[in-house]
């Protein structure tokens, strides 16, 4: 990023030299000269720039392809997981076991079902791609049955919302609750609450720095659309609010 600005820097402040050559000795060669030396500078800069910003564009799109496919074949692993576990079950005749299997499996439906209908797609493909990615954090959703978000954020605020979220989960990845190495799980929940939507983040454990995970979730929020508020009982449990009547 830095040498693409330097460069361009660079072919812009070449001008510096036609116009140096006007300064000391005004001609028309001259002037011609300095005119050329810019309409060949802008030119080429506008050239540069789209074909830099179309190769950013392409980068972000296979970037985007890629997360698409890591998320669908992790599915596609839990899927069959579980489908060979119900498989085991019928095969050495325990209806108990295969029950709890489908209604596991059910679960897991409706609430991927639920993820979904929240509509905001940035959300919804961070929340549904979270667990291809290697980390030592155990993300569990929960969404109230029926809430929907799609009409009632713009995406303007909805990708603020999802920039939100991230930036939260981040914060308890990295607050230190448990040691380093072992896997900590963290139960995020959207409910509906009145007029306004509390997201929920509810960090298993002791903290050892519930100042600065606090200090970093409200720094993370300030400016933002929600606020965030703290059950004093659990430190580790914030809540932000978002008021839907705007």
């Amino acid at each position: 990023m830095k040498s693409w600005k330097s460069f361009v820097w660079a072919v812009m402040l070449s001008v510096l030299l036609p116009l140096g050559l006007v300064y000391w000795h005004t001609s028309l060669f001259t002037c011609l000269l300095l005119g050329i030396w810019v309409a060949g500078v802008l030119a080429f800069s506008f050239i540069y720039n789209r074909r830099h910003f179309e190769e950013e564009l392409r980068i972000q799109e296979k970037t985007l392809q890629q997360a698409a496919n890591r998320t669908l074949n992790h599915h596609r692993h839990d899927w069959m997981n579980d489908l060979q576990v119900l498989y085991g079950y019928i095969q050495l005749g325990k209806p108990d076991k295969s029950v709890q299997c489908v209604e596991r499996i059910k679960e897991r439906i409706a609430l991927d079902s639920r993820i979904a209908k929240l509509g905001i797609p940035s959300l919804v493909f961070y929340l549904q791609s979270f667990r291809t990615f290697r980390s030592n954090l155990e993300l569990e959703v929960q969404v109230e049955e029926g809430l929907q978000l799609e009409d009632k954020l713009s995406q303007e605020k909805g990708d603020e919302l999802t920039s939100v979220i991230m930036q939260t989960v981040r914060a308890y990845q990295y607050s230190g609750l448990v040691p380093q190495g072992d896997t900590q799980r963290l139960r995020l929940s959207f409910i509906q609450d009145g007029g306004d939507i509390l997201i929920s983040f509810e960090g298993e454990g002791e903290h050892s720095n519930p100042e600065l995970l606090q200090g970093q979730i409200y720094n993370i929020v300030q400016g933002k659309i929600m606020k965030a508020e703290q059950l004093e009982q659990d430190r580790a449990h914030v809540k932000l609010r978002l008021p839907l009547e705007m």
